[in-house]
């Protein structure tokens, strides 16, 4: 059985690695905003070395998915799931959910001193 090539695995890795690279900063502040407190708190951002690598990982996954979500219809045969414009279109709408938080886990270092 032939595999279709969609772009929805690099899709799911960039929004992984983009929600993997947020968890050290981003999760504590929005857990305090919504009023949680506590020691255990500190304790996620254990993950913080590791943001980097998470949004190389998740730019690189945008990158491929661009290229499979954004191709011309003509180069998907009749049948295809690309093929569809529904679910074309379901695809971009995820596409720029994903770029949106990797903008979120990029701009928070420069954004989080005027919470704090």
């Amino acid at each position: 059985m032939l595999k279709q090539k969609t772009g929805s695995g690099a899709l799911f890795a960039g929004g992984v690695a983009a929600i993997l690279a947020s968890t050290c900063c981003l999760g504590p502040l929005l857990l305090v905003m919504l009023g949680f407190s506590g020691a255990w708190i500190g304790k996620l951002r254990v993950m913080e070395p590791y943001s980097p690598y998470f949004i190389g990982v998740a730019l690189v996954a945008m990158i491929f998915a661009y290229r499979r979500i954004y191709r011309p219809a003509q180069d998907c045969k009749p049948g295809e799931v690309c093929a569809i414009p529904q679910v074309r279109l379901g695809y971009k709408i995820v596409f720029w959910v994903v770029v949106a938080l990797i903008a979120v886990a990029l701009g928070y270092p420069f954004v989080v001193p005027y919470f704090y």
